[in-house]
């Protein structure tokens, strides 16, 4: 009876440990959760480090603090504000269209990643189509805001943004946003948008996938379009586009 009751104690001390390191774990769990999601949170939006080299419309067009953002990472190539939403980003380009995915503008690894040009366009945003992505992140970081140009009133009352070059401002038009598949062949190849004309014809394609478009004058302006994960549908792609107008 002895021997059982040793063993009872012995077993009860066990499971006691067993218990308090399976409590532990899950506190360091919770712990890495909470700390993992607000640091998600935190990268999806612009911090105070970066907004310091926000650029501001000029009387010259010139954007100086851009070009000193551009001194410590040769990849920044404009700054994009879209008005009163919380897209108010640097827009880096990349070797390809996968460095910058999980980098931030530092080149640092981030889940949120950066916004960054299509590598095929010129940098300077002088082809007739420019194409810029952005995940879609939880409480509108990064190009999470795009999702809600969905919705028509929304549409209607954002219609305007802004991007900064280093020696050039544009101001930004948005005329449509359409839905699209992320493998779309037309939508997500700018090297086939070469001229005016085929400028012309993507805009009559995207149409055809709109959900809402306000008639404007695009006249030989270039365009611009804004790209993230649409999530309600598989591979889906919520795309905004606009037309750049020299400041």
């Amino acid at each position: 009876m002895e021997t059982l009751a040793k063993v009872s104690r012995v077993s009860e001390k066990i499971l006691d440990r067993v218990i308090a390191i399976i409590l532990i774990l899950v506190l360091l769990f919770s712990g890495y959760s909470l700390w993992n999601s607000y640091t998600l949170y935190r990268g999806g939006f612009t911090p105070d480090e970066l907004l310091q080299f926000k650029p501001k419309i000029t009387a010259d067009g010139t954007n100086p603090s851009l070009a000193d953002l551009m001194a410590i990472n040769e990849d920044v190539s404009a700054w994009i504000t879209v008005d009163n939403t919380r897209i108010d980003h640097p827009v880096v380009q990349g070797e390809d269209n996968l460095f910058y995915v999980n980098r931030d503008v530092y080149k640092n690894f981030s889940l949120a990643g950066a916004i960054f040009l299509d590598t095929r366009n010129n940098r300077e945003f002088t082809d007739p189509y420019s194409l810029l992505y952005g995940h879609h992140m939880e409480h509108g970081g990064m190009f999470g805001d795009l999702v809600l140009f969905e919705d028509e009133n929304y549409f209607n009352t954002h219609k305007t943004g802004t991007l900064f070059l280093k020696d050039d401002t544009y101001h930004i038009d948005f005329f449509m946003v359409s839905k699209v598949d992320a493998y779309d062949p037309i939508i997500f190849n700018p090297t086939s948008i070469a001229s005016k004309a085929s400028r012309n014809k993507l805009l009559n394609y995207a149409k055809k996938l709109k959900i809402h478009e306000r008639e404007i004058d695009i006249g030989e302006d270039n365009i611009i379009a804004l790209s993230t994960c649409e999530k309600a549908t598989t591979n889906g792609r919520t795309v905004l586009f606009g037309v750049l107008r020299k400041i």
